[in-house]
């Protein structure tokens, strides 16, 4: 059955809370997530059979004396995600997911954006500080190159004019004014997000600075990233998702039962289903990286370590910590990253580690394997210090915003913040750059809260203390129910529109988006 947009809106709390209490009976995954499984129409893959692979590094079209520039064609393509299976996709070059950008602190880059897919697209560097033009505003839309199936931009058919919207191409422009980090690049089109990142609509951007390049941490094959996500297959192997109109086209939104958010029963890492990573009795780097519209994971080692924390975390969303910080669990919201040290070194040759799910159940248990397959020479080590990370100190009188994010109660909206449904043409917040507020996000259900254009540093959870995963530069904090946090947040430089929003998709396409405003 579909459902009107004007329908899922005016349902409110009853279709978000019927949502959240279905999630908990589902065999497929217990409490701990606010989403529902949308199921597979195939049977899953056998796990821990496919070889992991990473996404290839983009080489650069030019390099002249102002910038390192790339060209990336928005497409459709067929790719192999499920063995011996073709599967279509929209894909940045084609790929699922999209090439890997790297850059290094002070590197000034100009990536060009092709649409060659049917409908508009707007690309977001997550964790990027990035001027307002090539932010991705939701509004900021590249129309199709070719014919379009639609000239509509979604949210309530918006005209075009409501953003900066181009044909065909956008030049962003990354100035590289931020240390080392690991950030990742994704669709934005407003109220479309979560479909056409789930047709994968989504890549790494690597940062490096000399301050990383100077620590003796693992590099090279073992410096690998890990971009973990989510999806479900229909019976001839095609991705699979609720959408109201499957060609983009038309009615945003989800059926009515996955407002609360989409999960997929087939996990994914780097596109590939629950693969397997033959590594060296040695210490490798991971870079993990939440993908998935809504699931959320709690990632552990199985067998653990028989000496030693299981991770060692080096890095946290914005970059480097000023020291390690072992945790025997990483817990991972949508669009979180840790970087993470890993000691094979520990493990007898021949081990093989699993790295399991405690917030899924059956197939969604375990994410990926790790086979431990020769003895290696350790070349790495995990230094005391790591980076000179500055603490954001607000004054008394420092300016104090609240966020409230919460589901629909009237039929205005479904998923708000301060009990409004987004509109890109008003302004929630005006802040003035260089000065340091203090931010409180107040959640209902689970939601990852993310802030555009500069990290931020968490100062409470409930009024006490920060948790242990809560440490550096963030710019995503996983929001518990009934839970608020505090954060300090300063925004250096760039002025012009940003999002502050909810990183569930689903959540974000009916509307849980607010912009603020810079100025100087």
């Amino acid at each position: 059955m579909r459902v009107s947009r004007r329908a899922l809106l005016g349902a409110g709390l009853g279709l978000a809370g019927g949502a959240v209490l279905g999630t908990a009976g589902c065999a497929d995954d217990p409490a701990g997530q606010t989403a529902r499984v949308f199921r597979s129409d195939r049977p899953l893959p056998e796990r821990f059979v496919v070889p992991l692979t990473t996404p290839p590094v983009k080489r650069p079209t030019a390099r002249d004396g102002t910038a390192t520039r790339y060209t990336v064609v928005q497409r459709p393509a067929q790719v192999e995600i499920l063995p011996g299976v073709l599967t279509d996709v929209w894909g940045y070059d084609g790929l699922f997911p999209g090439p890997t950008l790297r850059a290094r602190r002070g590197e000034r880059v100009v990536v060009t954006h092709h649409n060659d897919l049917p409908v508009p697209t707007v690309v977001h560097l997550h964790g990027g500080h990035t001027p307002a033009a090539s932010d991705g505003f939701p509004t900021d839309l590249v129309l199709p190159a070719g014919p379009a199936a639609t000239s509509r931009t979604g949210h309530g058919g918006m005209p075009h004019g409501a953003g900066d919207v181009r044909r065909g191409t956008r030049e962003h422009v990354y100035p590289g004014d931020q240390p080392a980090a690991t950030l990742w690049y994704h669709d934005h089109r407003m109220d479309f997000t979560a479909p056409q990142v789930w047709r994968g609509l989504a890549g790494f951007h690597l940062v490096s600075d000399d301050v990383e390049d100077a620590l003796p941490l693992p590099h090279g094959e073992r410096d690998v990233p890990l971009m973990i996500m989510d999806r479900s297959f229909g019976a001839d192997g095609e991705l699979r998702y609720p959408s109201l109109d499957a060609s983009l086209a038309g009615p945003p939104g989800v059926s009515a039962d996955h407002t609360s958010g989409v999960l997929g029963d087939v996990l994914l890492v780097n596109g590939r289903p629950w693969p397997v990573l033959a590594v060296a009795a040695a210490r490798y780097r991971l870079r993990l990286l939440n993908a998935s519209n809504a699931r959320r994971y709690d990632l552990a080692l199985d067998p653990v370590p028989p000496q030693g924390p299981a991770f060692v975390q080096v890095a946290s969303d914005g970059g480097l910590l000023a020291a390690p910080v072992a945790h025997d669990h990483v817990p991972l919201a949508p669009a979180e990253r840790y970087e993470v040290l890993v000691d094979f070194g520990a493990y007898p040759v021949g081990t093989e580690v699993t790295l399991t799910n405690a917030l899924g159940t059956g197939p969604t248990d375990a994410v990926m394997r790790f086979r431990v397959v020769r003895r290696a020479r350790e070349d790495s080590t995990v230094p005391a210090r790591l980076a000179a990370v500055p603490t954001l100190r607000p004054r008394r009188d420092a300016p104090r915003r609240t966020w409230r994010f919460a589901r629909g109660r009237t039929g205005t909206g479904h998923w708000l913040i301060n009990d409004a449904l987004f509109d890109p043409a008003r302004t929630d917040a005006t802040v003035r750059l260089g000065d340091i507020e203090v931010w409180r996000f107040a959640s209902d259900l689970h939601h990852p809260v993310h802030v555009h254009l500069a990290p931020f540093q968490v100062l409470s959870r409930g009024g006490r203390d920060p948790g242990a995963f809560d440490v550096g530069w963030k710019d995503t904090l996983d929001l518990r129910p009934g839970e608020h946090a505090d954060v300090a947040v300063r925004f250096p430089a760039h002025p012009g529109r940003y999002l502050v929003h909810c990183h569930n998709l689903e959540h974000e396409d009916m509307g849980m988006m607010a912009t603020f405003a810079t100025v100087a």
